[in-house]
């Protein structure tokens, strides 16, 4: 994993099985993407907290034509964007377990964490499983 920057240890938590979100020490405030300083408090002191990775449907799309994606998503593949349940609102990109189903904002959502290769490289994803109707 290449030029992993502020988000170095999310990577490395999803590499190892488990999510994991940054969190101001000082403020409290949930980073996502990560930052190296705290843009609410100013703070540098920055922890990185593991959550269940569930949550809520934000956001979603439907995608049918290939455009570079990693061939093992196939086609038609559904990126959602979710909501977590721990982790203050932010929000993780992911894809759906079941291309074909109905799909609604706020519906809740467990994530497993999957392998998928892109540009030669294995690296972790979020695959994102429908768990219940929408609220």
């Amino acid at each position: 994993m290449r030029g992993l920057g502020a988000d170095e240890a999310y990577w490395k938590g999803l590499a190892e099985g488990q999510v994991k979100v940054q969190r101001c020490s000082h403020c409290h405030h949930w980073h996502v993407p990560a930052v190296f300083r705290c843009g609410e408090c100013g703070s540098w002191e920055l922890q990185w907290q593991r959550v269940a990775p569930r949550g809520r449907i934000f956001s979603w799309t439907r995608t049918w034509h290939e455009f570079g994606a990693p061939k093992e998503l196939g086609l038609p593949f559904v990126s959602v964007v979710v909501e977590l349940d721990e982790a203050g609102g932010r929000r993780l990109m992911g894809t759906l377990a079941e291309p074909m189903a109905e799909v609604k904002i706020g519906q809740p959502v467990e994530a497993e964490i999957i392998q998928t290769t892109f540009e030669g490289e294995t690296i972790p994803a979020l695959r994102w499983h429908r768990t219940g109707a929408a609220a």
